[in-house]
């Protein structure tokens, strides 16, 4: 995975939670007349289509209010499906061009209810300055566990998308730390770190919950024409023991990888950069065990090594192909 220099680090080392993999949802919008709030989290990427119009107007995908005439500005409320610490956003205007809003803001709070009037919102983006059809990156700087998003725009418009960037936070209870956990899990704070190649699907839906829903719902790698073999690494939700292990090619039938084996290791601290190269000399975790399509492969027992607690892991497939979903259950370290 290169990443380019305009993006900032936020984006490629932590988890979107504003994704509906995690079971994020916008609940609720001050208005949604030319396109609906729930586009707003989508995890695609918004397109543009010249020649489609609908009941109300130009398509657009994302969130789009009305022109407003009176005082005020739209909003939109925002239930995170996993409580976590936001470390940056993405306020992503691409294709709105003359109805974009001139300003936006973000606030968050912790709240086991909806929040409602009197809610104490703490401000995580404060009013920022928006233009037309670009990425807006902003790092946040707050260190307090949210699991609530306001999103306000001024006065009006429209957004593509919304990227919340962060760390899924949770507590673990007496009983889960005696309970095997999917310790891979994105809800869990599983993240992907880097990967060789995902030329198509989207590849945080590997860590997701629930079966693919199709072929784009997972991790594919381009036909490999050369030497050599593809390979995603993950960093644990916390470090754990691993007993087993499954790894499912939902949908993927004739582009399914011939093999796969895993490796693992506990590392405490490193750069991305030498995570990459340390990961091509960690200990099997899995030796290579053929896949078959459109399966789910349940591997444990004698076949998972006993390397005690990890915290990062290396899913090799061989040589290339598509992988639904990868799931790791153990115990808590």
């Amino acid at each position: 995975m290169k990443r380019h220099p305009d993006v900032p680090d936020f984006i490629y080392d932590y988890v979107n939670l504003a994704s509906p993999h995690l079971g994020t949802e916008v609940v609720e919008a001050s208005d949604e007349f030319f396109a609906p709030k729930e586009r707003l989290i989508e995890d695609a990427p918004a397109v543009f289509v010249p020649d489609r119009y609908d009941a109300h107007g130009k398509w657009m995908d994302g969130w789009e209010t009305r022109r407003r005439r009176t005082t005020g500005n739209d909003w939109c409320l925002i239930k995170m499906g996993v409580s976590g610490i936001v470390k940056g956003v993405d306020i992503d205007t691409s294709h709105f061009t003359g109805n974009f809003p001139p300003a936006a803001s973000l606030e968050g709070l912790f709240s086991e209810s909806t929040p409602g009037p009197e809610a104490r919102w703490r401000p995580l983006v404060r009013t920022t300055a928006l233009a037309g059809d670009v990425h807006h990156y902003i790092s946040v700087a707050d260190l307090d566990v949210v699991n609530w998003l306001k999103l306000q725009i001024y006065p009006d418009g429209g957004i593509a998308r919304l990227r919340v960037h962060g760390i899924p936070k949770r507590e673990w209870s007496a009983e889960e730390r005696e309970s095997e956990i999917e310790l891979s899990a994105l809800k869990n704070g599983g993240r992907i770190i880097a990967y060789n190649d995902a030329h198509y699907g989207n590849v945080s839906a590997l860590l997701s919950e629930g079966r693919g829903r199709n072929m784009g719902d997972g991790w594919e790698t381009r036909r490999r024409r050369e030497p050599g073999n593809d390979w995603i690494i993950i960093a644990l939700g916390a470090p754990g023991t691993i007993h087993r292990i499954e790894v499912d090619t939902a949908y993927f039938k004739g582009n399914y990888p011939d093999k796969c084996s895993l490796q693992a290791a506990y590392i405490e601290q490193g750069t991305h950069q030498s995570l990459v190269t340390q990961a091509m000399f960690w200990d099997e975790l899995l030796p290579p065990q053929k896949l078959k399509a459109d399966s789910v492969h349940t591997f444990g027992g004698k076949l998972v090594a006993d390397l005690g607690p990890i915290t990062h892991l290396r899913l090799n497939i061989f040589p290339d192909g598509g992988v639904s979903r990868l799931r790791l259950f153990g115990k808590l370290a």
